[in-house]
């Protein structure tokens, strides 16, 4: 770990966006490469890029020669890294927990509306723009609905998803919040993780973090 950490990213990617909200709360200084996943049919599918991941997707972190993909492996080796701030809790359960509200986003929920699936809908299976966005508006409110329940009254939960740190499920609660809202969803049924949601956004991290701040951010 020689060398500064290189992220590949797109602004309104909240995949990398969770990336980004990590590399912050760790203070960890870091090189933005930007890929635009519109231009030019996608710049994640041009033959240099897939030769960093061969899924075509972001973001991608590079630590030296080391490539790492996938945004939640990618947290968990800054985590192992880079100990100080820790995003996982000390115990096991803790751990199993946060883990779990994590994967909830970046498995279940977040795939079914990504930009991908919405291409494939539109390209493919001639789904028009309404139909689209209720498909991932449907998605997104039964894992909000599900996050709530787990995160509402529950003991271990404090002013973040687990406790008084964030973690590495606040890094994914906040952006599929942000996407919640760009398809103007209503969020008030999700109290408790509107409460998470001021904590994180409070945060310097979590502001630098924003998608309105990255330097491929259209200039409005």
């Amino acid at each position: 770990m020689s060398e500064m950490l290189s992220l590949y990213s797109y602004w309104r990617s909240s995949a990398a966006y969770r990336v980004r909200i990590a590399l912050h709360l760790k203070g960890l200084a870091y090189a933005q490469k930007p890929v635009h996943l519109l231009n030019n049919g996608g710049e994640q599918r041009a033959p240099e890029f897939r030769e960093i991941n061969p899924q075509a997707l972001v973001p991608v972190l590079l630590d030296g020669e080391r490539a790492i993909r996938q945004s939640l492996a990618i947290i968990e080796y800054l985590d192992e890294s880079f100990p100080a701030v820790p995003l996982l809790p000390a115990m096991a359960r803790d751990r199993a927990r946060v883990r779990a509200l994590a994967q909830l986003i970046a498995c279940d929920v977040h795939p079914l509306a990504n930009l991908r699936v919405q291409q494939y809908l539109e390209r493919e299976l001639d789904v028009d723009q309404a139909r689209r966005e209720a498909w991932s508006r449907h998605w997104i409110a039964e894992g909000l609905a599900a996050f709530e329940a787990l995160v509402f009254d529950n003991p271990s939960t404090g002013e973040y998803c687990e406790g008084e740190m964030p973690s590495i499920a606040d890094c994914c609660l906040v952006p599929q919040l942000y996407n919640a809202r760009r398809l103007q969803m209503d969020l008030t049924p999700y109290p408790t993780l509107l409460r998470i949601e001021s904590h994180c956004l409070a945060l310097p991290a979590f502001q630098q973090a924003a998608p309105e701040r990255q330097p491929d951010a259209p200039v409005a």
